[in-house]
């Protein structure tokens, strides 16, 4: 086998296994599953590296059930998330964007709302959390492709708990954000719609004006892209952000 076919095989398995990953997520968000779905999932996978890089993919989400519904994190899936990111650890942040990796800057803002919501969802405090990255800028309404761009990459961020110069940042540019997701239907990116349709449906929680109805949006999504389970943990954490059922 080729290197190019290795990588592919490679990139193939840690795609599954971030979907059944999103799967046992989303069986969470619904009721069902396992107290501890991490361990669960990490111990029964025939790959564990892989199981354990799903974990780093779907970050602060695997930890959507607890911050939408209620509870602790069971201390063995805390455990896993700890080895998730010692096998993978953040990429080293140089500059923050423009100068610096996007993606690099986006998993350290990842890595950073996982650890707000653990101290927060557990016995520590949220302020025991490191100081966060550089917070995205929106210095010209004009460049809102760009803005969306940024906010999908974020969007495991629109979850309770996640506070802080994000969050603060994406509600008050509410045109913008609806703009890139009108953009993102209208090229039929349903997963990029959904991940911004996250952040419309917290900002309506938060009692922000909209220029668009975040619950016709997300079943407008869900009627045209349904089955994809990382698309579907996306509409499901927004309707439990609506007060709806996962």
């Amino acid at each position: 086998m080729t290197t190019g076919a290795t990588e592919r095989a490679a990139r193939a398995v840690y795609t599954e296994a971030t979907a059944e990953l999103a799967r046992c997520v989303l069986d969470a968000l619904r009721g069902a599953g396992d107290t501890a779905p991490l361990a669960r999932f990490t111990e029964a996978a025939t790959d564990p590296k892989a199981a354990l890089a799903a974990v780093r993919v779907l970050g602060a989400d695997v930890l959507a059930p607890y911050a939408l519904t209620g509870g602790t994190p069971h201390p063995r899936d805390l455990t896993v998330i700890a080895r998730a990111t010692a096998v993978f650890p953040a990429p080293v942040l140089t500059a923050p964007p423009p100068e610096g990796p996007l993606e690099n800057w986006a998993i350290a803002w990842r890595d950073w709302a996982t650890g707000r919501l653990i101290a927060g969802l557990g016995d520590g405090a949220a302020d025991d959390t490191p100081q966060p990255p550089a917070a995205p800028v929106l210095t010209d309404t004009a460049d809102w492709p760009r803005w969306s761009a940024v906010c999908a990459r974020l969007a495991t961020l629109a979850l309770p708990g996640v506070t802080g110069p994000v969050p603060a940042v994406v509600r008050r540019h509410p045109v913008p954000l609806a703009r890139g997701t009108t953009r993102a239907l209208l090229r039929r990116d349903y997963p990029t719609a959904a991940r911004l349709a996250r952040w419309l449906a917290a900002a309506h929680r938060d009692g922000v004006p909209l220029p668009l109805d975040p619950a016709a949006l997300i079943e407008h999504i869900a009627l045209h892209a349904a089955g994809e389970p990382r698309l579907a943990l996306d509409l499901a954490v927004a309707r439990l952000l609506l007060g709806r059922t996962a």
